[in-house]
């Protein structure tokens, strides 16, 4: 395919992505509002965020392997109209439960996206070009973080518009996705008779779900040591025991155990996971801290996130466009890791009172770290794997990272709400205020433009130290990436694409062995 046929393609492909993103990081700065304005708590404001994060965990796997199965092209357009049904959910959300099921919809759809767009990537362009047109990818993926706390902070600044509006907006996008992608994705349907793993299927998504509703609860709705503690790891390790057991026996897993033989695969995967820990788990909590900590709007906190934006935009584009021309892609691992975990360990020091010029710093340092990072692992797999795995293997890296956000996310939201509790607790004995006046006592998100000032300084006091500590606890998540990306064997980028190698795969697999002598 010639650059134009495969931009034309991807055109479509793009959208859907940027719908996704845009679905995750329009919220970010509404969020506190859409917290105080529903009344709900601060494991409210986690479960918002961890409930699309699940979904779209669990879903990945399912969707990689339908992937090998039906119509790609299909397949993305259901995942977008199941995103539409979750974003007009959201909008007419009345209470917290049908806004954190809405999420759930939403990242069904999104794990469809996130698994399919890279697969169908890789099957129409050969990994040496593939990290030119990775790098526009990560562009659309940096273009939607920047555009939608942006869009999110002035919907909710605008008084006729409103933060519902943040989940309408993302409707038009995905149905403009789904007409481009009928008009400009062409490829081929490949009928195999093959059952998907349905027992397999559910025993995965359960155990995920039950080990990350524990990380998500545990420490606020019931203590770490407790018999929920136990009934949730216990019924979650003892379901993925199953599933693994299933896995192994069944013709057609929804995760062939065996893609875990090749190094790369187990290594990029690791790698993804403890990126997914990082980079979720310490960047979710950003826009709280900008409106709280440092009492900024909703816009001008969509701002201040434009450096590590930027940071990412750069890095991933020059990065991808490099590995295209020189086919070395090892090393921008390597850097990438180093950036990411020089730039959480530089923003576990900031508090209510660090200077922007600094935090633009830490963050443009961050940005560059997970834009040369996060494409790449995704690139190095694909390059090492046959194109028959193509789609598993894409998908496998996509869950381990999504599944590392949502254990980040609920961990660290569970450390801060704890956090800041602990510090306004102290600051209120400091200054002989009630713990009533806190709206909850640390664990709701509280409304800023109502409190007094003595109140406003313990809150933002509170919300500054405990943000620096979660990066702290990041860090260690950074430098394992760093470690497991060292121990990736560098191999050469191919020329050919995967609907290539598939073809070339399926001719040896037809033709009888050539005489010995």
């Amino acid at each position: 395919m010639t650059n134009r046929q495969i931009l034309q393609a991807m055109s479509g492909l793009m959208a859907g992505m940027f719908v996704a993103i845009l679905a995750g990081t329009v919220v970010a700065n509404a969020l506190p509002r859409i917290i105080a304005d529903l009344g709900a708590s601060q494991s409210s404001y986690t479960w918002v965020v961890t409930a699309e994060l699940l979904a779209m965990t669990a879903t990945v796997p399912l969707w990689g392997k339908l992937s090998d199965l039906y119509n790609q092209k299909l397949l993305l357009q259901l995942s977008l109209g199941m995103f539409v049904v979750g974003s007009l959910l959201a909008g007419f959300s009345h209470d917290v439960n049908l806004l954190i099921f809405s999420r759930v919809a939403q990242g069904i759809g999104a794990g469809g996206l996130t698994a399919l767009a890279q697969v169908v990537m890789a099957a129409i362009i050969p990994p040496r070009r593939l990290g030119k047109y990775a790098g526009i990818f990560g562009a659309v993926f940096a273009v939607g973080t920047v555009a939608g706390p942006l869009i999110g902070g002035v919907m909710v600044d605008t008084s006729w518009l409103g933060w519902r509006w943040c989940f309408f907006i993302g409707v038009p996008f995905a149905l403009l996705a789904i007409v481009l992608l009928q008009l400009t994705l062409k490829l081929p349907t490949v009928r195999r008779e093959a059952k998907i793993d349905f027992l397999g299927a559910f025993l995965i998504v359960a155990g995920v779900c039950a080990l990350l509703i524990w990380v998500s609860l545990a420490g606020n709705q019931f203590d770490w040591a407790s018999w929920q503690t136990a009934a949730l790891t216990g019924g979650g390790v003892l379901l993925l025991v199953a599933a693994i057991f299933v896995e192994a026996r069944v013709p057609e897993p929804i995760i062939p155990l065996g893609i875990f033989r090749n190094r790369t695969v187990s290594l990029t995967t690791l790698a993804s996971l403890l990126v997914g820990v990082a980079m979720f788990g310490g960047t979710v909590f950003l826009s709280q801290y900008f409106q709280v900590a440092l009492g900024k709007s909703p816009t001008i906190a969509g701002l201040m996130s434009l450096p590590m934006i930027l940071g990412l935009l750069v890095s991933s584009t020059v990065a991808g466009q490099i590995i295209s021309a020189t086919g070395r892609w090892k090393v921008y691992l390597v850097a990438g890791a180093i950036a990411m975990a020089v730039g959480l360990a530089l923003l576990s020091t900031i508090d209510a009172d660090t200077h922007f010029g600094l935090l633009s710093a830490y963050m443009a340092i961050l940005g560059i770290g997970v834009g040369m990072l996060m494409q790449n692992l995704v690139l190095a797999a694909q390059n090492d794997v046959p194109a028959s795995e193509l789609g598993a293997a894409t998908s496998v890296l996509s869950f381990f990272r999504s599944m590392g956000g949502t254990i980040g996310t609920s961990v660290l939201g569970a450390i801060l709400a704890n956090r800041v509790a602990t510090e306004m607790t102290k600051g209120l004995a400091d200054s002989g205020i009630s713990a009533g006046a806190t709206q909850g006592g640390g664990h709701s998100v509280p409304d800023m433009t109502t409190l007094p000032a003595p109140m406003r300084e313990i809150v933002e006091h509170a919300y500054g130290v405990a943000t620096g500590d979660l990066f702290l606890v990041a860090t260690p998540f950074a430098l394992l990436a760093l470690i497991a990306v060292v121990f990736i064997k560098e191999k050469p980028l191919k020329d050919t694409s995967g609907m290539e190698r598939l073809a070339e795969e399926a001719d040896s697999a037809a033709s009888p062995a050539a005489p010995v002598g």
